[in-house]
């Protein structure tokens, strides 16, 4: 029975010790931040893992048409890792959380309707994302916008306005704009990926590619072969159409996207 004991403490004393020296294990911080803007209360997300205190870059992300919600918040924390902090942006609004696609196409229908107040609430989202400096680790020479379907639209005019931001990164984003002259005064290194089979934004392309032309800012449109619409949105998985969930292309952009912040973050 003794020797039994023995070596039971030798088993389990090195695994003890090993618990004991082993710092605490970090989690995702997910912050609640609200904001009100013209009448209208907002409630975003902050999110980042609390692992280390070092600061890193910080991203506003737009979701998709849905909006905030427990699929977003989980796919901002995938993305933030250990290397961003992001502030999933709510556009709409207190209470207005789409529950299916009609109600989605409702939400959008005022700000696609008028590409100003989008370009406000996004630009709005900018400005509280730089107020969480010093509240998380942030740094604020290292800011960017990334954005997914009617996200990305947000993001690209967000770019558009001349915010002072090194990138804006895109998915399957809606590539047209109500004014293009806007893109002379893009300041953000400009990442845009769509499907190339996307009907609902491929037909923009040439148009938009125009417009970045034009533009001063350095700026890269992928196409990706094969994908259409909705590419990086797993609960598109299985789906049929124009709207579907593909892991290659979606595994594709995300290595482009952390590929183009890091040469941004780099860049002077």
């Amino acid at each position: 029975m003794r020797d039994m004991t023995l070596r039971l403490a030798r088993l389990i004393l090195p695994l003890l010790a090993v618990f004991i020296a082993s710092p605490v294990l970090a989690k995702m911080v997910t912050t609640p931040v609200d904001w009100s803007q013209d009448g209208t209360t907002f409630k975003s997300v902050l999110i980042y893992d609390d692992a280390a205190e070092t600061k890193r870059p910080g991203l506003v992300m737009v979701p998709n048409w849905y909006g905030v919600s427990d699929i977003a918040i989980e796919k901002a924390k995938k993305i933030a890792g250990k290397d961003y902090v992001i502030l999933l942006t709510d556009m709409y609004g207190e209470g207005i959380r789409p529950k299916n696609d009609t109600e989605a196409k409702a939400a959008i229908g005022p700000l696609y309707g008028d590409r100003s107040l989008m370009r406000k609430r996004v630009g709005k989202a900018l400005e509280q994302l730089k107020a969480e400096v010093g509240k998380a680790p942030i740094d604020p020479a290292q800011l960017a916008a990334i954005g997914f379907c009617f996200g990305g639209s947000a993001v690209l005019d967000l770019a558009r306005s001349g915010a002072d931001v090194k990138a804006v990164v895109s998915f399957h984003g809606g590539l047209g704009t109500d004014d293009p002259a806007l893109a002379k005064s893009i300041k953000a290194r400009v990442l845009a990926m769509n499907g190339a089979d996307d009907v609902a934004t491929m037909p923009d392309a040439p148009k938009f590619t125009q417009e970045m032309q034009a533009s001063p800012a350095d700026w890269q449109f992928e196409v990706i072969g094969h994908a259409v619409h909705c590419f990086t949105e797993t609960e598109a998985t299985g789906k049929t159409g124009n709207c579907r969930y593909d892991a290659k292309a979606a595994a594709t952009s995300y290595a482009m996207m952390h590929a183009w912040l890091g040469q941004s973050f780099a860049s002077n």
